[in-house]
């Protein structure tokens, strides 16, 4: 019992010294987690974010793909629409010169078939009547 007198003190002391300790350590450890948890919730927050952040950017490649879709469908039906054009201007001025190629085909032979008539109907006083007329007209052109 001596012992446990004598020996009391210390190993309260000890123990009250231990007893401290650990309620330092728990201190720190509760400090630590609160910590932690603040930096777990600053990070959910993040990646909360980053999912929506996700999202957006998707929805505005999306609609600046439709919007470029568009575009470039625009822009091909313009260009349709111009290639249809000159090809009617094409035709049409093809058209029109083949219109003219025959009317000076057809203006042609009228003229040689109206000088082939001529020719074989007339009769030679008609041509020297012809002649006489020509230098009579020629005589009073002169004078």
């Amino acid at each position: 019992m001596l012992g446990i007198y004598i020996l009391r003190r210390p190993i309260s002391e000890a123990l009250g010294t231990r007893r401290e300790a650990i309620k330092q350590e728990l201190v720190q450890a509760q400090e630590e987690k609160a910590r932690a948890e603040a930096k777990i919730a600053e990070v959910d927050s993040l990646l909360s974010r980053l999912d929506t952040d996700v999202r957006t950017i998707q929805q505005q490649a999306t609609q600046e793909a439709e919007a470029e879709r568009q575009r470039l469908a625009d822009s091909t039906q313009r260009e349709i629409e111009k290639l249809k054009q000159q090809a009617e201007r094409e035709m049409e001025n093809a058209a029109k010169l083949a219109r003219k190629s025959l009317r000076e085909f057809f203006a042609n032979r009228s003229v040689e078939f109206a000088r082939e008539n001529v020719r074989s109907r007339m009769r030679p006083e008609d041509d020297r009547h012809l002649i006489e007329e020509s230098i009579g007209e020629l005589r009073r052109a002169r004078v």
